[in-house]
């Protein structure tokens, strides 16, 4: 590739502001070069690569506008602030007041979350656990995901606290007393609460709001 005037750079920018996103192949062909010295000139560029698409599809910097989470989106091709997609993940997660669960990352992508969370099972920056049956993803730095749990126990809490009546409030506060250590599933087993429509949410999240459930963190992949 021959060296590149100001104005032949300036025309190929326009172009490529116009058609918004590219491939590497319509670069190199605007270039007049190789595909090697075209991805030399996007990291120049510093050009981002789409978070989806099996990353195939560019876009300049000049271009994107951003919505509050970092993302954007032209027709079926997203790009992000943040990086690929696992930064991406790693840093919705991060900011995230309560961690999210697998639906909500999905939401926010766009993706839908079985085409990518296999991938974060086990992954640095982030801390997975089971709360309800449903996997949530927290930081895995040790004051973030003590925020973030806190947050999402406190939510949980004043959720149960509003679907349980005194009654069945009290039933379960007995049956804490009665038998110290006992469980949410164990409870949900006692004949007086089957007795009742309390669900094993409803008891998890009471116990959880008032520090009466122990966290059990699932670091299974």
């Amino acid at each position: 590739m021959g060296r590149l005037d100001r104005e032949k750079i300036k025309t190929i920018w326009d172009r490529l502001e116009k058609a918004k996103i590219f491939n590497i192949g319509e670069l190199a062909s605007l270039l007049t070069c190789s595909v090697p010295n075209a991805r030399l000139k996007l990291k120049q560029w510093q050009a981002y690569t789409s978070y989806n698409q099996n990353g195939k599809y560019y876009t300049l910097p000049q271009v994107p506008r951003f919505d509050d989470h970092g993302l954007w989106r032209y027709r079926n091709v997203a790009f992000s602030r943040h990086g690929n997609l696992k930064k991406t993940v790693i840093h919705l997660v991060s900011v995230a007041p309560a961690g999210l669960s697998g639906k909500q990352l999905g939401e926010i992508l766009g993706l839908s979350p079985q085409s990518f969370l296999h991938h974060f099972r086990q992954c640095s920056g982030i801390h997975r656990e089971k709360h309800d049956g449903v996997f949530i993803y927290f930081s895995d730095v040790d004051k973030v995901y003590e925020k973030q749990l806190q947050e999402r126990t406190s939510v949980a809490g004043r959720s149960a606290i509003v679907t349980l009546s005194d009654p069945e409030a009290v039933l379960i506060l007995v049956a804490v007393i009665r038998q110290h250590g006992i469980s949410a599933e164990e409870i949900l087993a006692l004949p007086e609460i089957k007795k009742s429509k309390i669900t094993l949410s409803a008891v998890k999240g009471f116990m959880a709001y008032h520090g009466l459930l122990k966290k059990t963190p699932d670091f299974r992949p």
